[in-house]
C-alpha cells in the first residue's frame, strides 16, 4: 500500500473489541483504512506490475535483500504491504518476510495471492513486534498517508523493532525542495503527502539511523504529477 506487525489487540480479538479499537484510533488511520478497503481489488489489479516494470525498484530491493542476508536470518517486515507484492518479492529472494497493513481488504488480496506467507493487520504507529527483532523493514510508500508531524514517531517505531545493524528501506513521493517537510496532494485513494528528501533524511538521522544509500528517480515523461520518487536505504547502527 503506497500505510503497517501484528494487530495491536491480537489476531483472535472479537469483532466488538476490534470496533472499539478502531473507534479509539487516530482519525487518519481510520480514513486510510476505509479508503483502501473500498478500492482493494481495483488497486491490486491496476498496480499489479508496477514493481516488475521498474528496474530501479527491483535493484534497490535486491540490494536491501543482500544486505539483510549478509547480516543473518532475522525476519523482515513489509510495513504497509498492501496486496503483498513486495512481501512476495522479498520472500522469493530468500528472506523470512511477512507483511502488515491497515486494510483488511488489502490483506485478503495478499493472503489469496500468497497463501503461504504471513499477513497481519496493524499500524505503522504501533507495531506489535518485539524490540530489536527484525533484520530488515521495507516501507514502500506506506508513510505518505501519515501526517507529517507523526513521522518522527513512525521512524522511532521502525528503529525500535529493528535489531542493531538492521536495515530499513524507505520509499516515498519526493521533492528536492527543503523549505518544508511535506506538501499534501490529492492521491487517487486518500490524502497523501509529498516529502522533502533532505528533511526526511534529517528525521531519519534524528531517529538514530545512518544512511547507506539513496536513489532519487526523476519523474517519467508521461508522469501525471511530475514527482520525484525517493529510495532511502538506512541502517540502525550495530552498536545502538
Amino acid at each position: 500500500m503506497c500505510g503497517p506487525a501484528r494487530d495491536p489487540a491480537g489476531p483472535h480479538m472479537s469483532d466488538s473489541a476490534r470496533r472499539v479499537l478502531i473507534m479509539s484510533e487516530p482519525a487518519f488511520l481510520t480514513t486510510t483504512r476505509s479508503a483502501y478497503d473500498s478500492v482493494a481489488e481495483e488497486y491490486a489489479e491496476t498496480f499489479r506490475s508496477t514493481m516488475q516494470d521498474n528496474p530501479l525498484d527491483r535493484a534497490m530491493l535486491d540490494a536491501f535483500a543482500d544486505l539483510v542476508k549478509e547480516a543473518g536470518s532475522q525476519p523482515v517486515l513489509d510495513a504497509g504491504c498492501g496486496p503483498g507484492r513486495v512481501t512476495g518479492y522479498l520472500h522469493d529472494r530468500g528472506l523470512d518476510a511477512f507483511g502488515v497493513d491497515l486494510s483488511s481488504e488489502m490483506l485478503a488480496v495478499a493472503r489469496r495471492e500468497r497463501p503461504s506467507l504471513r499477513f497481519e493487520q496493524g499500524s505503522l504507529t504501533a507495531l506489535e513486534v518485539e524490540d530489536g527483532t527484525l533484520g530488515g523493514l521495507v516501507s514502500r510508500c506506506s508513510i505518505i498517508h501519515t501526517p507529517p508531524e507523526k513521522l518522527p514517531d513512525v521512524f522511532a517505531e521502525f528503529h525500535r523493532v529493528l535489531a542493531p545493524g538492521g536495515h530499513l528501506m524507505l520509499m516515498f513521493f519526493a521533492s528536492t525542495d527543503a523549505s518544508q517537510l511535506a506538501w499534501p496532494f490529492d492521491h487517487k485513494v486518500t490524502l497523501a503527502y509529498r516529502l522533502s528528501i533532505d528533511r526526511v533524511a534529517a528525521l531519519l538521522t534524528d531517529a538514530g539511523f545512518t544512511e547507506t544509500a539513496r536513489l532519487i528517480e526523476q519523474p517519467p515523461e508521461d508522469s501525471e504529477r511530475g514527482f520525484e520518487f525517493a529510495h532511502f536505504l538506512v541502517r540502525r547502527p550495530p552498536e545502538s
